[in-house]
């Protein structure tokens, strides 16, 4: 299995980038919900500190299980969410089905990726440790910032500096740890929307294109949530 690393991140920390930024998404193929992004910084740069006499290797632990969430159970990516959250700043954007059917999947998915961006640079400046002058201010025009993005597409009109990196949620950690995030979180969304609507049993297939949910869709058509613009969903309209 293909363990992500710190080894880009502690790179870029040495060629003067004091924050470095990773995006993923959760939600892009599904036929219902939202999508979701999440941008996480890790809170030290570089990775690992200077080990301790004795100490452990920065490999082992829950830093280590830190990988593509498509690799975790469910299980494992919720034990993990609260980690992630304790050592990266996070910041998560959403964007509902109606602003999909309203601008196209791919826009709504960088429009997420921006307001995660936007959300963890006001996280950031509202630390602790940026008060005590821990870390760099991320609205000062003097610190050095970049994004890592998981794919081959940057986003378009975005002000900070960006490297997109295909398979970055397998190599690189802090995309890693944006995935893990934007999975759970989307995965939290479509549960509460399994109680608003039972009949399509969210909780099973998060709103992706399984026979189950291709069942109930034929059966009771779209409900509120699905995207009226993705082909099944619409046939099932013209069929009603």
């Amino acid at each position: 299995m293909i363990k992500s690393t710190f080894q880009l991140e502690n790179k870029l920390s040495s060629e003067g980038y004091e924050i470095v930024i990773g995006i993923d998404e959760a939600g892009r193929g599904p036929l219902a919900g939202p999508v979701v992004a999440c941008a996480a910084s890790l809170k030290n740069l570089p990775h690992p500190p200077a080990p301790s006499p004795g100490g452990r290797g920065w490999g082992e632990g829950q830093f280590d299980l830190v990988r593509d969430s498509k690799t975790l159970s469910e299980k494992q990516r919720e034990k993990l969410y609260d980690f992630i959250c304790e050592n990266f700043h996070v910041g998560i954007g959403i964007c509902d089905h109606e602003t999909i059917d309203r601008i196209n999947i791919l826009e709504a998915s960088f429009l997420a990726m921006k307001k995660a961006t936007t959300s963890l640079m006001r996280g950031i400046s509202n630390s602790q440790l940026l008060i005590s002058n821990q870390i760099p201010n991320p609205k000062s025009q003097n610190t050095r910032l970049i994004v890592l993005l998981d794919g081959n597409k940057k986003i378009p009109n975005f002000s900070i500096e960006q490297k997109a990196i295909v398979n970055g949620d397998k190599y690189i950690k802090s995309i890693s740890a944006a995935s893990i995030i934007a999975k759970v979180t989307r995965d939290r969304i479509m549960l509460e929307m399994h109680e608003k609507y039972p009949e399509y049993q969210f909780d099973r297939h998060k709103g992706y294109g399984t026979k189950l949910h291709m069942d109930s869709l034929q059966k009771y058509g779209p409900c509120a949530i699905h995207r009226k613009s993705f082909a099944p969903v619409r046939k099932s309209l013209l069929k009603g």
